[in-house]
C-alpha cells in the first residue's frame, strides 16, 4: 500500500467590496476558524451599521485588515489545498 499524500488544508474567507475589483482575503488554519470569521462579517452585514471590521491572517504573520462594512458587499468561505496547489472552486458553480 501507497503512503497517502499529505494535504495540507487552508481556509479563504475572501470579502468583496464596493468599488474595488480585487477581492480582499484573510486564511485560517482550522475550518472552525474561518467559519467564525465568516460569521462574524456576516453579523457585521446583518446590524447594518457602518463599523469598522478588523481581521487577521494566520498563514500570512502580520497581515491585518481593517475594513469599513458598509463596502462589503459579498463574504465567501472555500477550502485551498497546497498539495494541489489548487482549491474548491469559489463562489456558485454546477461544477464539483
Amino acid at each position: 500500500m501507497e503512503p497517502q499524500p499529505f494535504f495540507l488544508a487552508v481556509y479563504v474567507v475572501e470579502l468583496a467590496l464596493r468599488m474595488s475589483p480585487m477581492p480582499i482575503s484573510v486564511q485560517r488554519k482550522e475550518s472552525g476558524d474561518a467559519e467564525s470569521v465568516y460569521q462574524q462579517v456576516r453579523q457585521a452585514l446583518e446590524q447594518g451599521q457602518p463599523r469598522l471590521l478588523e481581521m487577521t491572517c494566520e498563514k500570512v504573520e502580520g497581515k491585518r485588515l481593517s475594513v469599513l462594512t458598509s463596502d462589503v458587499l459579498a463574504v465567501q468561505i472555500y477550502e485551498k489545498t497546497a498539495a494541489s496547489g489548487g482549491s474548491k472552486r469559489p463562489g456558485f458553480s454546477l461544477d464539483s
